[in-house]
């Protein structure tokens, strides 16, 4: 029969990160693997069938996860007691801590026995460093994305493995351009802006209207503009809602070579701040950077937890580098006019997006971009645990 190797990922990014670990483990074991738990499309690609849709669990914000609280409870319970009846040889939960950690540390208590692994570190480096601590009492084992995360959690005797970020892996530089404009009957150099909303339904319930309002403006200054929309399953029937009313001819895309492609022959980009900054980098589309959440939200983040005094930018590329390759618009500043006046620098100066380009470069090479393949990386780690829980 196998291994059986349970994983759970709680939204797209995760997914993505959970299929390349299902495929490393696939290829390590020759196929001699199972799995079970909760995903999206990615990981269903690689065999999963997931206990319940990922959808149910894909919302951020303090005070969008309230009115959920009751239906996320009642999977919560589900997913323990699914586990406790299926005996997998690993737990993997996926970032999402929110969720996964209270899985992880159900599991703690009720199957001590099996190993527990997280992926994706909680960002203690940016707020809550405490949340180390609980990290460390809920897994056995935690793989981070960034190269800086491991002390963080070693100080709290936690096992700590630095696998590299998947961006690397992700094909997001690997888009055909070219066929993406002539199967859409656009000109070689005519100007296409991607717009890329979100992958959660509170995300585009906040973000497509004003991408709509900024396209007002913008169709002023480029009549000629066309638009296309990359989106994912979890969004698509919104996102196609939302489009046809839009003042600008735009095309919705799905899938993820769909996405790359229309990546490659972008001129620029007005995206949802988050890991889809990291394909623009790696595919080297210029970019406007923008989000926002329930002003509560924003208020106890700020305030409760100092998050604008850790943070002088919330996108890894600008992080990584210490200065503002990708412009971020956020919150009070996800304005329309805001947002078409710097999307139409990008549009209307070569010399501002090669300088861009440049700048997501140098971020990839800090990435790893070259190196190994780190949801191998991953498969090892999560194989090697298995290995020494079993031996005597």
């Amino acid at each position: 029969m196998g291994l059986l190797v349970y994983v759970i990922a709680g939204e797209p990014s995760g997914d993505l990160l959970g299929g390349r670990l299902m495929a490393g483990l696939k290829a390590r074991t020759g196929g001699a693997v199972r799995f079970a738990g909760i995903g999206g499309e990615t990981m269903r690609a690689e065999g999963l069938d997931s206990l319940f849709p990922m959808a149910e669990l894909s919302v951020m914000g303090l005070v969008e996860v309230l009115p959920r609280i009751p239906r996320i409870l009642r999977r919560l319970s589900q997913t323990l007691a699914d586990i406790e009846a299926k005996r997998p040889d690993v737990v993997v939960t996926i970032d999402s801590w929110g969720f996964t950690g209270r899985v992880q540390t159900g599991c703690r208590d009720r199957v001590p026995d099996i190993p527990r692994v997280h992926y994706v570190a909680p960002m203690v480096w940016a707020w809550k460093q405490k949340r180390a601590r609980k990290v460390a009492r809920a897994v056995d084992l935690l793989m981070t994305l960034l190269p800086f995360e491991p002390p963080y959690f070693e100080r709290e005797g936690l096992r700590t493995v630095h696998v590299g970020h998947p961006v690397i892996e992700s094909g997001a530089d690997k888009g055909d351009g070219a066929a993406f404009r002539a199967a859409h009957g656009l000109a070689p150099d005519a100007p296409l802006l991607v717009m890329l909303p979100g992958s959660r339904h509170s995300e585009t319930g906040r973000l497509l209207p004003v991408f709509a309002r900024t396209l007002d403006i913008l169709k002023l200054r480029h009549p000629g503009l066309t638009v296309v929309v990359p989106t994912v399953e979890t969004v698509v029937a919104v996102v196609r809602e939302a489009v046809s009313g839009w003042p600008l001819p735009a095309m919705v895309v799905e899938g993820r070579q769909a996405r790359y492609d229309a990546l490659a022959a972008g001129t620029c980009a007005l995206a949802a701040s988050g890991t889809v900054a990291l394909e623009l980098a790696l595919a080297g589309l210029p970019a406007v950077l923008t989000y926002r959440v329930a002003p509560l939200t924003a208020f106890i983040a700020r305030r409760v937890f100092g998050l604008h005094r850790r943070l002088r930018w919330v996108t890894l590329v600008n992080i990584t580098l210490g200065r503002e390759v990708m412009p971020e618009l956020l919150q009070d500043q996800c304005r329309p006019d805001l947002l078409a006046a710097a999307v139409d620098r990008l549009l209307g100066d070569p010399a501002a997006r090669d300088a861009q380009r440049a700048g997501m470069a140098e971020a990839m090479a800090a990435f790893g971009l070259g190196t190994d393949n780190p949801g191998d990386r991953a498969a090892a780690t999560v194989l090697d645990i298995i290995a020494a829980r079993r031996s005597p």
